[in-house]
């Protein structure tokens, strides 16, 4: 007679947890064992250095055995975990530059960085089409706005990691691009119709899914598809679309049941029979240990009661087998940073978009003169909005501009009551820094006046300034030097923003 003590293994290979801390400890080790763990995804609080994450994966791989998952979110720009490898650009950055080689060579760097780490399953690239300026956690994470050419970028970026043997998970299926509302806070909806859907939101989705090897769901509830369930929960979705009308074969595995669109709405444990009943093969159970053994207990009554069929079981685990298998959890020797920089700082320079503003006129893009007096205006904190890592702050920008300029630097604290009219009309040359994902209000909208606005993250702030603005689709080091290779002249912005709103 089967035991409960063996259903909740068997429900141990259905999820993916997350734990805290820099090694495995005893307790998070004899989990992983006792319920048959095998997949878990790292975060940035898991990771210190090279030497101590790949310590980290070997010990789990040594504790969850030679079918380990061990997944990470190094999606590029904002969006990375492991932070000293060579820093990718963004998606729309790579849409900017619209060039699909590149993004072959980038996605292809980033994999080598984290395979040599330990890892053998990427949560990118990004399939959503970033069609709202007012999405609070894509933006930037998107190719673009363009179904056919976000989806051959993507593909492009997701071959390359394949080739060095890292899986990829396209996402947010069936797309979270139109939506203004983060789904880490609350439910959002996306209310189209069908062939506006099918036109746009689904389209790079139905062009990858004979190349992805695994499928990450959106919580979002599309009521022209599925008015009663978000499409992590949906049947109809996940099952009568992907699986049944597209003949999807890979993982379909969830975003994480700890979001509050989930989990506030649903409870853990009921969301997880819900989601694998609905199709998916794997679900992210990161929240704690507590919520973990609810998820454990959840699935494995589930299958005790037959609710879960073992037929169904059994499809899920030979899926979950096969991705193990063809993208094995072997790292390899890293011998090229130092190229694969040089790859990244590519990017990073062909995706530098000049913006002339609302006045439309090229020439209102001015470079200081070397040595000029540069006043520099960024907000004092940087924050993670927990899917992103924390911006730059104010005086690395500063210190990367006093390379060439004598800076002074001012902050703000709040820039819904910055007064920006308090600043010394003194002749110096005035940037502003945007320095989160943060979209500017009316205050910012109606009273700043920067002479040149560096977008070090989220595009769309350019279009809330009333001034020229360089940018940068992200905030990492080689975004800063392509800044400044601008400013002296040596290099064009030649990116072209892949999304409506900046002609």
């Amino acid at each position: 007679m089967t035991t409960q003590l063996e259903h909740r293994k068997t429900a141990g290979q259905l999820i993916m947890i997350r734990f805290p801390g820099t090694v495995l400890d005893a307790a998070t080790a004899d989990f992983l064992q006792r319920n048959s763990i095998r997949a878990v995804c790292l975060f940035r609080g898991n990771m210190t250095d090279s030497e101590q994450l790949a310590k980290l994966t070997a010990d789990l791989r040594a504790v969850m055995g030679q079918d380990a998952l061990i997944a990470i979110d190094q999606e590029g720009g904002a969006v990375v975990r492991s932070t000293w490898v060579p820093a990718p650009p963004a998606a729309m950055g790579l849409g900017a530059a619209n060039d699909t080689d590149l993004a072959y060579r980038t996605g292809a760097a980033v994999a080598r960085a984290v395979k040599s780490l330990g890892f053998n399953w990427n949560f990118a690239p990004v399939l959503d089409l970033n069609n709202n300026p007012h999405n609070p956690v894509i933006a930037e994470r998107s190719f673009g706005a363009e179904p056919q050419r976000a989806a051959e970028l993507a593909m492009a970026w997701m071959a390359g990691s394949h080739a060095e043997g890292v899986a990829c998970c396209v996402k947010h299926f069936p797309g979270h691009g139109d939506t203004n509302v983060d789904s880490h806070r609350d439910l959002p909806t996306v209310n189209k119709p069908v062939e506006e859907l099918n036109r746009l939101e689904l389209a790079p989705f139905r062009i990858a899914s004979g190349a992805a090897p695994a499928m990450m769901t959106a919580h979002i509830v599309y009521p022209t598809l599925d008015a009663d369930n978000p499409a992590t929960m949906s049947r109809r979705i996940l099952n009568d679309l992907l699986r049944d009308e597209w003949q999807y074969k890979g993982i379909i595995i969830t975003d994480g049941m700890d979001m509050h669109a989930i989990a506030g709405r649903y409870g853990v444990g009921n969301a997880a029979v819900r989601a694998l009943t609905a199709g998916a093969d794997m679900v992210m159970a990161l929240g704690t240990t507590e919520t973990q053994n609810e998820t454990l207990d959840a699935i494995a009554a589930a299958i005790a009661s037959g609710e879960l069929s073992q037929a169904d079981i059994d499809t899920r685990l030979a899926r979950l087998a096969a991705l193990a298998r063809a993208y094995p959890c072997k790292p390899r020797s890293y011998k090229e940073d130092a190229a694969d920089r040089e790859i990244m700082a590519e990017g990073w320079r062909r995706s530098l978009t000049a913006y002339a503003g609302p006045s439309g006129a090229a020439d209102t893009l001015r470079r200081p003169a070397a040595g000029a007096k540069v006043r520099l205006v960024a907000r004092q904190d940087v924050v993670s909005d927990g899917v992103s890592e924390a911006g730059v702050p104010a005086a690395v920008v500063a210190d990367s501009l006093r390379k060439l300029y004598d800076v002074e630097l001012v902050t703000f604290a709040d820039a819904n009551t910055f007064d920006w009219d308090s600043l010394p009309q003194d002749g110096r040359f005035t940037m502003l820094a945007s320095t989160s994902r943060l979209r500017y209000g009316d205050h910012a909208r109606a009273t700043w006046r920067p002479d040149l606005h560096l977008a070090l993250w989220n595009p769309y702030q350019a279009l809330d300034i009333a001034a020229p603005a360089l940018m940068t689709y992200g905030f990492a080091r080689p975004a800063l030097d392509a800044i400044n290779a601008w400013l002296s002249g040596e290099l064009q912005a030649s990116g072209n923003a892949p999304v409506p709103g900046f002609k």
